[in-house]
């Protein structure tokens, strides 16, 4: 447990370490906008590349809030709980997230495989055959605004933001197990 504590928890940090700094491309984008529409020919591109920047801030930099334990927290009851009693509560309701966040990650693969030309039954397999080159992509899926970019970018970078927070919440799950057998973490 403590080896896989260990490994998610690197690579969460790293990768929220770096991803904390993509509220300055946002704010460049934006800032891009404005002086496109105020000087120039507004850009076609700005405001959806701005909310795929947000997606991408707000999807990979989730796991690293919840390894910080940064996240809104009502401690108006939880506060003045004892260490156990947080333990216990930690352990239940991530069961929760897990579940959520593997409906989230299948709903994920599905709209993937989609958005890559795949409209049959098994979209895992098909994301399997992808990506070793055994099977041809069909059709991509691009949005329908004036600017027309693929969306199955957007939509991988969402498997992976989920793919880790399902795992930091699995290291979360053994890190109160530990605490809760007064093992050191």
């Amino acid at each position: 447990m403590r080896g896989f504590i260990r490994g998610v928890d690197a690579i969460n940090h790293r990768l929220g370490r770096i991803v904390m700094y993509g509220i300055f491309v946002l704010m460049g984008i934006l800032l891009w906008s404005s002086v496109s529409k105020t000087f120039f020919l507004p850009s076609l591109w700005t405001l959806e590349m701005a909310q795929f920047v947000m997606v991408g801030y707000y999807i990979l930099g989730g796991p690293y809030t919840v390894q910080m334990s940064s996240h809104v927290r009502m401690d108006l009851l939880y506060g003045g709980w004892s260490d156990r009693r947080k333990a216990w509560f930690d352990l239940i309701t991530v069961c929760f997230l897990i579940f959520y966040l593997a409906v989230l990650l299948y709903g994920a693969l599905i709209s993937t495989a989609y958005s890559l030309g795949y409209w049959k039954n098994a979209p895992i397999s098909y994301l399997f055959n992808v990506v070793i080159g055994a099977e041809e992509v069909g059709r991509l899926e691009q949005s329908s605004s004036a600017w027309r970019p693929y969306m199955w970018p957007i939509k991988a970078v969402m498997i992976a933001g989920f793919f880790l927070m399902l795992l930091q919440c699995l290291s979360e799950f053994f890190k109160d197990v530990l605490r809760l057998r007064g093992e050191p973490v």
